[in-house]
């Protein structure tokens, strides 16, 4: 993912009716998308996972590649996270994310690091999201070469991260109440208190399909 664009000029909508021009918001912009199949599948399985999980919390939802503006009256300020968890929100969707009108920081974000990104989601973004307070950053290498570590963490302790070694390849996110495994192929979710991985869909498909054939 581009983790961070700025235009040059801000757009405003038509003026209303009062006179007033209102600073236009994006919901997508060039090139934010993506970098391969590779983070996509980890990207997609990874929101389908957490919202199946935090099905039944209402104040809770989960965002991948949504535009995350953070400075109002703004619009050059933005990032687009892969995965994003917001507790003490609704379920509703939104085409973008506004700081300001949510009034929510989120508590956890996951980026899938590429080589065109890497460098800057260990500084520049690991940056914005420790001034906003983000409770939990991770930092995945889907394809084993870019970082030191394949999966990284960070912790903000009195307003400043600190990074979370990981034990066996896992580290605990205290937000999310899972474990984050880099099995050596991929990221997955571990839930401890049933001491099972969060089944992806093809696994449900299988599962189903392994149901029926029993009946």
């Amino acid at each position: 993912m581009n983790p961070i664009i700025e235009t040059n000029k801000t757009q405003t909508l038509p003026k209303s009716s009062s006179g007033t021009a209102e600073i236009y918001y994006p919901e997508t912009v060039e090139n934010i998308m993506p970098e391969n199949d590779f983070h996509f599948t980890v990207i997609a399985n990874l929101v389908i996972l957490l919202r199946q999980f935090l099905l039944n919390n209402a104040h809770s939802y989960v965002f991948g590649d949504l535009m995350f503006y953070y400075e109002e009256g703004n619009p050059r300020k933005f990032v687009a996270p892969d995965v994003m968890v917001c507790f003490g929100i609704n379920k509703n969707p939104r085409k973008t994310y506004k700081l300001w009108t949510e009034k929510v920081v989120p508590s956890v974000i996951i980026e899938i690091a590429s080589e065109s990104t890497w460098d800057r989601d260990l500084t520049s973004k690991l940056a914005i999201y420790q001034r906003l307070g983000v409770s939990e950053y991770y930092i995945f290498d889907v394809e084993y070469k870019c970082l030191r570590r394949p999966l990284m963490a960070f912790r903000l302790t009195d307003f400043v991260y600190e990074e979370v070694e990981a034990v066996n390849n896992r580290v605990f996110s205290p937000s999310l109440n899972l474990e984050l495994v880099d099995t050596g192929e991929t990221l997955r979710l571990f839930n401890p208190e049933t001491n099972e991985f969060l089944m992806t869909m093809e696994e449900m498909s299988a599962e189903i399909t392994r149901l029926k054939q029993i009946k």
